[in-house]
């Protein structure tokens, strides 16, 4: 997010890197149409009774691994005093993760007794988490990797006065950072004037031996924007968009530009298309940051159905108002900000009735928290978050966790999730969005639909290997038999304390797809 009002305050993650004999041929993704009729929550998984082999879907890779498979490949368990079940939203006790370094995925996880409680010692194989909290790996669905605190140096500096590959090693440096903080995965929702190198960067964090340690890693590659909207501007020349060739986005005008745009961005290998949907930053001071519709109706519907003929989601960046309202109720996959936002009084549960998956909310609380400067948004925020909490006790509205990190420091991600307690969010429910509901709403498009319901009922059957589908098309988000074995765990009470639990001083160990990079706080080689 560009704060611009308030200047004071596998190769591509899809495509396996390495493979079993003779893996099923697979491209960046599956260019499909989907059903709009289904939609997935999680009482589409059966994991108390998975299918026989005999009965698993014709989309299943070929490739699979059984059981014994795994078995002959080692394992890794993993003893958790306490887990975190996002699904149930409670904490379980004495529980036995056991995982496949192999396949990255955990193949089960069972209960354990006072007799194997006394045998437990910590090994290469054993992990003693007995005194500890056991959680999936936090999701942050909001980040910019190639950004850096504003409060070192500003958006406009950093777009136009540091070098493409200074910013390639910030972000580097932020996804080591990220990752250590118990972060799992992120969706960076744009380079801001990186171009494409996060497209490079998911390459160098993917597979079972990345160049650089990082979450799993979406990427938006280039927000769409329409001509004026955005920066960064030549004070000389107000009228040009850019500077010296720089700029924070990629300008689309025109149904027929802004279909370019989806498919030269789909075609590049983005995950996810952002639209600024309906604000304008960078120009005149009366209408900078206004909730305004900069895109026509006709030209914010052509990038979100040519997107989702292709198999991406869209995220719309929205500080609300009528705009943000249609929005929210339509089409898109997840709205960013939002906060002038109001929910209707006849609102459901989520926040979209048009779009295969429902819409999902990203309040990002703490990009204007840590605006100070800008006090109203800060109030209209907390306002807007407390009313939903108010409609929706019960914590079923679709929200997830992402803080536009990037504006404040990488690694300090916790600070959305908070926020979230701070202003009455149960925890259960602030660690359910944040982990769980990560998932939901970064996932692909294959997960939606009838075909993700087929992919979710196989999930016990350990057919959703990386080594087949790809990093990023893995299920993670829970601590389940056939999930990623994303899992961190933290040293605090998390639910006496939450923040200090949360905090990245907190986690002691993080292990991403089977592997461990952090065990008793100290980063592994």
């Amino acid at each position: 997010m560009h704060v611009h009002p308030q200047p004071a305050q596998s190769l591509n993650g899809h495509a396996p890197t390495t493979s079993p004999p003779n893996p099923p041929e697979l491209g960046p993704r599956s260019f499909l149409r989907f059903d709009p009729n289904t939609t997935i929550t999680h009482t589409n998984l059966n994991l108390n009774n998975p299918r026989p082999s005999s009965q698993r879907s014709a989309h299943a890779p070929s490739g699979s691994l059984d059981d014994a498979g795994v078995a002959r490949t080692g394992s890794i368990n993993i003893y958790a005093g306490k887990l975190f079940d996002p699904y149930t939203r409670a904490l379980r006790s004495n529980q036995l993760i056991t995982v496949s370094p192999a396949s990255g995925l955990i193949t089960s996880v069972t209960s354990y007794g006072s007799v194997e409680d006394a045998r437990v010692k910590e090994s290469e194989t054993v992990v003693d988490l007995r005194n500890h909290t056991v959680m999936p790996g936090f999701v942050d669905v909001h980040v910019h990797l190639f950004l850096h605190e504003y409060s070192e140096t500003s958006w406009d500096d950093q777009v136009t006065r540091e070098s493409l590959a200074e910013r390639t090693i910030r972000a580097t440096v932020h996804a080591r950072r990220t990752l250590m903080a118990g972060y799992t995965a992120v969706r960076d929702l744009g380079t801001e004037g990186a171009e494409d190198a996060d497209l490079a960067l998911r390459k160098c964090l993917s597979g079972p031996k990345p160049i650089a340690p990082g979450p799993r890693y979406f990427c938006a590659n280039r927000a769409i924007v329409t001509t004026g909207a955005y920066g960064p501007r030549n004070q000389l020349y107000p009228n040009r968009d850019g500077v010296e060739g720089k700029m924070g986005a990629e300008v689309a005008d025109g149904v027929d530009g802004c279909v370019r745009a989806v498919r030269r961005q789909v075609g590049a290998g983005a995950d996810w298309i952002k639209v600024y949907a309906a604000n304008m930053n960078t120009v005149a001071p009366d209408v900078a940051g206004s909730a305004l519709g900069v895109f026509t109706d006709a030209e914010l519907t052509a990038i979100v159905d040519t997107a989702h003929a292709l198999g991406v989601k869209v995220a719309a960046h929205s500080s609300g108002g009528p705009r943000a309202s249609a929005l929210l109720a339509g089409k898109v996959d997840s709205v960013e900000h939002a906060i002038e936002w109001t929910e209707p009084s006849h609102a459901t549960g989520h926040l979209s009735t048009q779009t295969l998956s429902p819409t999902v909310w990203v309040p990002t609380l703490s990009v204007f928290y840590i605006s100070a400067g800008n006090s109203i948004a800060w109030t209209k925020a907390q306002r807007t978050f407390r009313d939903v909490l108010r409609r929706h006790p019960n914590g079923d509205f679709k929200i997830a966790c992402g803080g536009d990190t990037g504006v404040f420091a990488h690694g300090d991600n916790a600070l959305e999730m908070k926020l979230m307690v701070r202003l009455g969010a149960p925890w259960q429910h602030v660690l359910g969005w944040g982990t769980l509901g990560g998932w939901e709403c970064i996932r692909s498009m294959r997960w939606e639909g009838q075909q993700g319901v087929e992919r979710l009922q196989r999930v016990e059957q350990l057919g959703e290997d990386a080594r087949l589908v790809g990093d990023n098309e893995v299920p993670f988000g829970a601590l389940r038999k056939g999930f990623a074995a994303d899992i961190i765990a933290t040293a605090g009470d998390i639910a006496n304390n939450f923040e200090h639990a949360v905090d990245k001083g907190s986690i002691v160990f993080v292990m991403k797809g089977g592997r461990v990079y952090k065990r008793d706080g100290r980063e592994q080689a």
